[in-house]
């Protein structure tokens, strides 16, 4: 008979951030469900969880923009592995595109499983915390959740809507006293295979904005807001001030993306085909947690803003503009 262990759930956890997340709750001790579409990768992902950590992994193939398979799967785990104390919404889709080469179709199907996937999962999980008042939701988000990017508008819509349905969502739980910690978790440029897998209409191989960090940094990130009570995470200085100069200057940054915001996402390699990516099927492969940029990704990340840290900052930036609108009214004296 196992030990009582803490369990979590991962959405995406096939490869990328998602299977770094699961390694990372693995690693300290949490039996893990590995929800994604692609079965064999998540056998395989979930057989290697439970030979590295010891750990029980059940691998649970699910399409997040499914709500009805979505909450089968958390029934499936509770019923296999116990009471979820943890759900990890990472899974994603999108289309490096622009605007006017997308169709419905293809807006419609990325919002299904990045929005939609993380509603889907937040539902599920919390109709199941509240009977027992008690549990962790993380929602993965991005520095284009506050600042968005050209040729990735399905991306950054997205993300944007998760925001403003978990910000909803941390309200009502608060007005429900219910001892449920929501969470979000906002990264910078991630080593993923995302950049190869994705849909893409532009005719260049994409690449993330440097600098760029490992999944396993991401994946650290996580675990820090699933175990402690922020509201919300900032994780690389990158993205701090992507969300703190859009505050600030948001016309000067559209003006800047227009101009480098094309070259900064595409390398000079021609795309072999322009093919529909994993938008609405998996694509198949030995694909894991990294993508194709090892060489000049990032293990480490020593900037991690949390909602405490923001407040230091603001009350910083306060004194420092009474301290200047002081100044400039003494020299004018």
């Amino acid at each position: 008979m196992h030990e009582t262990r803490k369990i979590a759930v991962i959405t995406g956890a096939g490869a990328g951030v998602g299977r770094a997340a699961a390694d990372e709750f693995a690693r300290h001790g949490y039996d893990v469900a590995l929800l994604s579409r692609d079965a064999d990768r998540l056998a395989r992902a979930a057989t290697q969880i439970e030979s590295d950590f010891g750990v029980r992994a059940l691998a649970v193939p699910t399409d997040v923009a499914d709500a009805i398979a979505v909450d089968a799967a958390a029934s499936q785990v509770e019923d296999t592995l116990g009471s979820i104390d943890a759900w990890v919404n990472v899974a994603m889709a999108t289309a490096f595109a622009p605007v006017s080469a997308l169709t419905p179709e293809e807006v419609e199907r990325g919002t299904r499983v990045t929005y939609l996937g993380q509603v889907h999962g937040m539902m599920s999980a919390l109709s199941r915390m509240r009977t027992r008042n008690r549990g962790t939701i993380v929602n993965v988000g991005s520095a284009l959740a506050y600042r968005s990017v050209p040729l990735q508008s399905v991306y950054c819509g997205a993300k944007f809507a998760i925001r403003g349905f978990t910000d909803s969502l941390r309200s009502e739980l608060i007005h429900d006293k219910l001892n449920i910690h929501l969470t979000m978790v906002e990264l910078p440029a991630i080593n993923t295979p995302q950049f190869d897998w994705a849909m893409n209409k532009t005719g260049k191989r994409a690449r993330p904005v440097a600098p760029i960090f490992q999944p396993e940094v991401a994946a650290r990130a996580i675990f820090f807001a699933a175990t402690h009570r922020r509201r919300e995470v900032w994780l690389g200085f990158s993205t701090v001030k992507a969300i703190l100069a859009n505050r600030i200057a948001p016309a000067l940054i559209d003006q800047y993306l227009a101009r480098a915001g094309y070259a900064g996402q595409l390398t000079d390699e021609p795309l072999e085909r322009n093919a529909a990516g994993n938008l609405f099927d998996p694509m198949p492969g030995e694909f894991s947690a990294h993508g194709r940029f090892d060489g000049e990704a990032r293990q480490h990340s020593w900037e991690m803003f949390t909602d405490r840290h923001r407040s230091l900052f603001w009350g910083l930036a306060g004194i420092g503009a009474v301290s200047l609108l002081r100044f400039v009214a003494r020299r004018r004296s």
